[in-house]
């Protein structure tokens, strides 16, 4: 399986009675889909139909069991042959990236981390982004984005303050960070 993701879903195309309990509804639109556990339902006829949701729908969750998976330094979840990508009001769906994907983070410029509280592998990654998004909100840079017009003095000035601003955070959460 892709990734490594070892999890089984069940096919496209095929149809169901009636949507498993705690299913959740999107809209997109103008059409109600239907998700749970990392399957997308539409409605066809007096069934409801397994599909691939439409790129560009956004939700404000995740898939439970999703992989992550970096292209650069974004990182991308994946599940169930769907792509995510995160952006302030939840998480887009998007087309599989063009370019190789690696399950392996990017190297953090020498910034290590390790975590003292036996944090999984899907916490670190959690972590990670969630920190990451907290210290471009505190410093304004933003490593995975091209780099402006800055001078080279001010480009490091820059990453040394959000890096130490991704160290505070992730000290905070319960990593050694050196």
């Amino acid at each position: 399986m892709r990734y490594h993701h070892d999890r089984m879903y069940p096919a496209r195309g095929q149809y169901i009675r009636v949507l498993p309990p705690r299913h959740r509804i999107v809209v997109y639109g103008g059409s109600s889909y239907y998700f749970y556990d990392g399957a997308w339902y539409r409605p066809s006829g007096p069934n409801f139909m397994i599909v691939a949701p439409p790129i560009g729908l956004v939700v404000p969750f995740l898939p439970p069991y999703y992989t992550t998976v970096w292209v650069g330094r974004v990182p991308y979840y994946y599940a169930n042959e769907v792509y995510y990508t995160h952006r302030g009001d939840g998480y887009v769906i998007v087309a599989p990236p063009k370019e190789e994907a690696s399950q392996a983070p990017p190297p953090a410029d020498e910034m290590f981390v390790y975590p003292r509280q036996g944090q999984s592998e899907k916490q670190q990654a959690d972590d990670r982004f969630a920190c990451h998004r907290w210290a471009v909100s505190q410093t304004g840079f933003d490593p995975t984005q091209p780099p402006g017009a800055a001078s080279q003095t001010q480009k490091r000035k820059d990453r040394a303050d959000y890096q130490r601003a991704m160290g505070a955070c992730l000290d905070g959460r319960g990593y050694t960070v050196k």
